[in-house]
C-alpha cells in the first residue's frame, strides 16, 4: 500500500457537501481508503476573481500506482461537474484559473518523484500555497 495526500478544494455549489462527496467516491476507489482527513480551510481564490475556496487534505493508503490514480481522481471531478477540459493560458502563457465544484490533487505519493506533462509529483506549487501546506501539515504531523 503506498501513503499518498490529497489536496481537495471547491468553490461551486455547496461546498462541504462537495469536498464530502469526493472524500467518498476515493475511499470507494478499488485497493484505497482514506485514513485521515485535515479541518476544512475557507479561502479567496488565488490567481482569478471568484468565489472563496473551501480546501482540506487527506491521506490516503492505495494500490493504485500514480497514473491509475490520476485517472481514477479525475473521473471523480467529471462525475461531480467539473469540466476537465485542460489548463488554459493567456497570450502571456500564465494559467488561466476558474471557478469549480471540485478540484483534487495529487501532493505527495510515497517517496516518488515524478516530472510529466500532466503528472507532477510533489505537486509543483504546493510549497507556495497556504490553502494547501496549513491542512497537509496538521494531517502530517498528527
Amino acid at each position: 500500500m503506498n501513503s499518498v495526500f490529497l489536496g481537495l478544494g471547491s468553490n461551486m455549489g455547496n461546498r462541504e457537501e462537495m469536498l464530502e462527496r469526493a472524500l467518498q467516491a476515493i475511499n470507494r476507489l478499488e485497493g484505497t481508503s482514506v485514513v485521515k482527513v485535515s479541518s476544512v480551510l475557507e479561502t479567496k481564490a488565488e490567481g482569478f476573481d471568484g468565489n472563496d475556496f473551501l480546501n482540506l487534505c487527506c491521506e490516503i493508503r492505495t494500490e493504485l500506482q500514480p497514473r491509475a490514480l490520476l485517472s481514477a481522481l479525475k473521473g471523480i471531478e467529471r462525475e461531480m461537474g467539473r469540466e476537465c477540459t485542460g489548463p488554459k493560458f493567456d497570450e502571456n502563457g500564465r494559467r488561466i484559473y476558474s471557478n469549480r465544484p471540485i478540484d483534487i490533487d495529487i501532493l505527495v505519493y510515497s517517496d516518488l518523484t515524478i516530472n510529466e506533462e500532466d503528472l507532477q509529483i510533489p505537486h509543483p506549487r504546493m510549497l507556495e500555497r497556504d490553502f494547501v501546506m496549513i491542512p497537509l501539515n496538521e494531517i502530517r504531523n498528527n
